[in-house]
């Protein structure tokens, strides 16, 4: 991991080129514990462009709790930078000290202390009002939203992604991208997409059958702010119809597309483009990888992988920007752009502290009015945790290890399969467990907990398969989520191998003994992507079992070894 010393070094070589972060005034802010909501949005202007970005805010229209990973491997070239370091060794590098306001919203060591002491963060209230804050000081500042915006909570399920898109279209962000969207189905993403007020971007988006950029996603919009032409390209998930169900939108392929990227910087560059911004759902190391094969892109918004890194990184001449999850951050990126070229940025990662950053009236009221028909379910209790629940992280977070409990116990199973889903808020021991809290869980649209048989070889590929996905050292080759989850069952990882070599030791829990390539297991799980699953929805599952328990308590996971990082 790179040092201290080195990261200073490093960063003020680049500054002197290129720009700042204003992250170091908000760790000493932090520090002397004195959070005010001024501070927290004090930023020297400069420059003459500014750039505001939201990403994966997962439904989340309320203040949440939400965890940062404990784990997060990177591998090859990515093997110990960030955003793959964590706790102490990321406090250590950004000069956070343990028990202030960052530590809590940016690592996870002692959350539930921290959580007490500082709140809730986000709620798009708030976001609501450092967006005007920064517009009171650069009017013509550009909004852009990466994207797993209409997907994540019971509203959001019910709407079909109404609610965020009525309070998203009244923070009028300029343009965005997708990846959990279309998951509500293409029709239904047609329907939303055709009536945006803003620009719903994606280079490659392309229409199936005629291999061709698809008609509803421009692939970039031109726009003119402080004199300045800028260039923002769309950047959807690549990897839609691996990760998620291609059934639900049959019209449409998606993948890298580099070289079409290449080519559509190319021709914005030509039409007069000062500044090309990349609106991106690709995930950090995808868009590291991009930004060091595409020429002529100055900026890159990252989402998809949920970081938050207070500093931007740099690739070449790049600007890498990654802004967390859930509405816990907001970043701010001025630019100077003279004569056709970027001069110099200044960026602040803006920390959501509900308690501190006070709620714009007008889109307290909007929420309020999606949330109305609906106050009487989300707020019923169905249990009690006695444990933080959290899902942040490369192998098996407390939220998940409950959903396997219940599917072990409601479906009568051996084994239980969970999907490395990153988003989710989380909950502090002795708070209530409500049905929206379990939604912010589970919330999708292909819900099924099936139950089926499958041999001991067959886990192993599985297991094997996702590996693959978040571990292959080639960032082009991973494809989204973290490490399934398993309940009933242990095993061992090696991440610096390769496919198929990666797993051993797996055990069943209940017997202790070796599972059987050849023996057939009962296992059940959820979020198929395969059409027709049938099973009642997870949703049920596991209010039943929370239900019966009462109050629920995880005992600390340690069925599954890690080597090789």
């Amino acid at each position: 991991m790179i040092s201290r010393r080195d990261f200073l070094q490093a960063s003020m070589a680049a500054s002197a080129i290129y720009g700042s972060s204003a992250f170091g005034n908000w760790a000493r802010l932090a520090a002397a514990q004195r959070l005010s909501q001024d501070e927290l949005l004090k930023f020297e202007t400069y420059g003459n462009v500014s750039l505001i970005h939201v990403t994966d805010i997962h439904g989340q229209l309320k203040p949440i709790y939400f965890r940062e990973p404990e784990i997060n491997i990177g591998v090859g070239a990515n093997r110990g930078k960030v955003p793959h370091v964590t706790g102490a060794a990321f406090r250590k590098l950004y000069g956070i000290k343990p028990g202030s306001a960052d530590a809590y919203a940016l690592t996870y060591d002692d959350f539930t202390a921290l959580a007490r002491a500082y709140g809730r963060m986000g709620g798009l209230d708030r976001v609501a009002t450092v967006i005007n804050a920064i517009r009171a000081d650069r009017p013509d500042a550009l909004l852009l939203d990466g994207g797993d915006t209409w997907h994540g909570s019971y509203t959001c399920y019910q709407t079909q992604g109404q609610d965020m898109v009525n309070v998203m279209n009244a923070l009028k962000p300029d343009a965005m991208t997708f990846h959990w969207e279309f998951t509500l189905g293409s029709e239904r993403v047609q329907e939303i997409v055709d009536g945006l007020p803003f620009a719903a971007l994606g280079q490659n988006i392309f229409d199936k059958e005629w291999d061709e950029p698809a008609d509803l996603f421009a692939p970039y919009k031109m726009f003119e702010r402080g004199g300045v032409k800028i260039a923002v390209i769309g950047q959807a998930f690549p990897y839609m119809p691996i990760a998620n169900p291609g059934w639900m939108f049959p019209e449409y392929s998606f993948g890298i597309r580099e070289e079409h990227m290449q080519e559509t910087v190319d021709e914005v560059r030509a039409k007069g483009a000062e500044l090309v911004v990349l609106l991106s759902h690709n995930g950090f190391d995808t868009d590291k990888k991009m930004a060091g094969r595409i020429k002529g892109i100055d900026v890159i918004l990252s989402g998809h992988t949920h970081d938050a890194i207070p500093e931007p990184v740099l690739v070449g001449k790049t600007v890498i920007v990654a802004s967390g999850s859930n509405g816990k951050f907001v970043s701010r990126v001025d630019l100077d752009v003279r004569n056709g070229r970027m001069m110099g940025f200044r960026h602040k990662l803006i920390p959501i502290f509900s308690d501190v950053i006070s709620a714009d009236k007008e889109i307290t009221t909007l929420i309020d009015e999606q949330r109305a028909p609906f106050l009487s379910q989300l707020s019923e209790v169905i249990g009690k945790t006695d444990s933080l629940l959290y899902r942040r992280g490369n192998f098996n977070g407390t939220w998940d290890d409950l959903i396997c409990n219940a599917l072990i116990d409601e479906r009568d199973a051996d084994i239980a399969l969970s999907p490395g889903f990153r988003w989710g808020p989380s909950l502090v021991p002795g708070q209530d467990i409500t049905r929206e809290d379990l939604f912010g869980a589970t919330a999708m649209t292909y819900p099924a907990a099936y139950r089926v048989e499958m041999t001991g070889a067959r886990l192993k590929l599985i297991l094997e398969d996702v590996a693959d996905n978040l571990f292959n050292p080639d960032p082009y080759y991973q494809q989204g989520g973290d490490m399934v989850r398993v309940g009933g069952m242990g095993y061992s990882i090696d991440v610096g191998k390769t496919i198929g070599n990666r797993i051993s030791n797996m055990t069943l829990l209940k017997t202790g003994k070796p599972i059987d390539p050849g023996k057939t297991y009962v296992v059940a799980g959820w979020a198929s992507v395969n059409q027709g699953t049938k099973g009642p929805n997870i949703w049920d599952v596991v209010e039943n079992y929370i239900r019966r328990q009462g109050t629920v308590t995880i005992d600390p996971n340690k069925t599954v070894k890690v080597t090789g990082t």
